[in-house]
């Protein structure tokens, strides 16, 4: 399993430096966040071709990588189309100076590069090990899945449409749909539907293990770089500080009565 994990992560590896140099020339490091989604899709690709064979459980969790990475990277790439860079690396590019460069190597693309790796885990077992036949438990997942992709692409479809549709820049808080129930339902389901995959694993060999990767995006979404980063650019927002009393940060639910 060690040699496995370890061709995969030279394959992360060559391809996180490939994102990096395109960064270098295009003089824009948002481009990692297009490239996160595929990333994902260069993990089980990869890891089919090692194992050399492939049965339904491969093949169906495949599938919904494909479409979630695809998806996820085209929404980034049309959001981001003739923008500048995305505020949290060009805060950076001033702050890191002369080794922005090399930092940006190392605290962005190989850390990303890592963090895939271990996000990765349900997919790495899945290839790996073939595992019990098609179960209720990868139906239990699937269901999961699902759930988490809807949220997450139903949420970032009504935020592109209310900012390319609003009617003046003084109606800036989108509190309508999903986001009538959380201020951050695209986050919610991403970190829902990596638990789609873990549920799959279990039907594995030490699949259990791979819970690593559910909880590892969950904390990096409310603790890390996800929503602590949007909620402390936004609550300088009146409005929006107003919106926030009444609606839950993450976990879907009814507004709260003021």
């Amino acid at each position: 399993m060690l040699g496995f994990i370890s061709n995969i992560a030279i394959a992360v590896l060559i391809y996180m430096s490939v994102i990096f140099i395109i960064s270098i020339i295009k003089k824009d490091n948002s481009i990692v966040d297009i490239a996160w989604g595929p990333g994902f899709l260069v993990v089980s690709v990869v890891s089919i071709i090692l194992v050399k064979h492939l049965y339904i459980r491969q093949v169906f969790i495949l599938a919904m990588i494909a479409i979630w990475a695809m998806r996820l990277s085209t929404h980034i790439f049309i959001r981001n189309k003739d923008k500048k860079e995305d505020f949290r690396y060009a805060k950076w590019r001033k702050k890191w100076g002369k080794l922005f460069y090399v930092r940006s190597f190392f605290q962005i693309y190989l850390l990303q590069g890592l963090l895939m790796m271990i996000i990765s885990l349900p997919l790495i077992f899945i290839h790996k090990y073939t595992g019990k036949g098609f179960t209720h438990v990868d139906i239990f997942g699937f269901i999961v899945w699902l759930t988490g992709f809807t949220f997450e692409a139903v949420g970032d479809y009504q935020l592109y449409d209310f900012i390319k549709n609003r009617k003046s820049e003084e109606n800036s808080i989108m509190d309508e749909g999903l986001w009538n129930y959380t201020r951050h339902p695209n986050y919610f389901g991403e970190a829902l539907l990596w638990w789609g995959p873990f549920f799959m694993a279990l039907n594995v060999e030490d699949g259990f293990f791979t819970i690593i990767s559910p909880i590892l995006i969950g904390f990096l979404l409310l603790k890390v770089s996800g929503i602590p980063m949007l909620e402390k650019k936004f609550m300088k927002d009146p409005e929006y500080r107003k919106y926030a009393r009444k609606t839950n940060k993450f976990f879907p639910w009814f507004k709260t009565k003021l």
